[in-house]
């Protein structure tokens, strides 16, 4: 694991007087780290998503100054099923609403760049939804979607080796292996491995109908020195990221309420 060259900036340890100046310092910027509790298999802790998320932004908050958010816990997981126990699942419109609020409540507290940090894929949709809802309602607010299995190329082909539909699978065992050791039940992985069943599929199943034991992938592949090397990517391609996105304004000017303007090049 890479270390940390400062410590990060956690909005929720920071007084209402000291958090002007710390949005002032990055560029009226905040993290938000999104995950869920669900299961993930036999042989990782349900928490897996959210604490993954809540990693990641601690070590890019700390090497780009930017606050982060309380981290949330719960996610768009129904498509997990009730199976097996340790989903608690968000309805998605709830959720929708839920970040739309946080996200304006950090609006009035002073972000004008908001990072939702997704670490969990079914979250996706929902978080598009409420990055849209606040692009509408707050016109000086620049919203970004970026989610941690897709943040880079590398990172990406990573998550995929094992799976297209993966799940619990080899990168996510790897990185709990390194990151957060106590969700792992080291026991249970080299049994736990379930081949992917989405190929050439129509429909989108739920988990139940997908995998025998809530895995997709092969966590029997996974080491803790390849989750230590992946978390490490995970964090300098999102810190790239969000360095861009400090600097970054709209390509034009025009207001989301303005009327349209005939002129020629407007």
């Amino acid at each position: 694991m890479s270390t940390l060259s400062s410590l990060p900036l956690l909005w929720a340890e920071r007084t209402w007087e000291e958090i002007p100046g710390d949005l002032g310092q990055a560029a009226r910027a905040a993290l938000l780290p999104v995950g869920a509790t669900e299961q993930h298999g036999p042989h990782l802790g349900c928490g897996m998503d959210f604490v993954l998320a809540d990693a990641v932004c601690r070590e890019v908050s700390a090497r780009t100054g930017v606050l982060t958010l309380p981290t949330l816990p719960y996610g768009c997981s129904l498509g997990h099923s009730r199976r097996w126990p340790g989903t608690i699942a968000l309805d998605p419109l709830l959720m929708t609403d839920l970040v739309r609020q946080i996200g304006a409540q950090a609006y009035h507290s002073g972000v004008r760049r908001l990072f939702l940090v997704n670490a969990h894929v079914t979250n996706a949709a929902p978080l598009r939804c409420a990055l849209e809802l606040l692009r509408a309602a707050h016109d000086d607010l620049m919203v970004a979607l970026i989610n941690t299995a897709t943040v880079s190329e590398r990172v990406r082909a990573a998550h995929f080796m094992d799976a297209e539909d993966w799940h619990a699978n080899r990168a996510e065992t790897a990185l709990m292996q390194a990151v957060a050791p106590a969700l792992v039940r080291e026991g249970r992985i080299a049994e736990s491995d379930d081949p992917d069943r989405t190929e050439n599929l129509v429909f989108a199943h739920p988990v139940n109908r997908t995998s025998r034991n809530g895995v997709t992938g092969s966590p029997s592949q996974a080491s803790a020195a390849e989750g230590a090397a992946l978390f490490a990517w995970m964090v300098e391609d999102l810190t790239a990221l969000v360095r861009r996105g400090l600097t970054e304004t709209p390509p034009l000017p025009h207001s989301y309420d303005g009327p349209a303007v005939s002129t020629p090049g407007a």
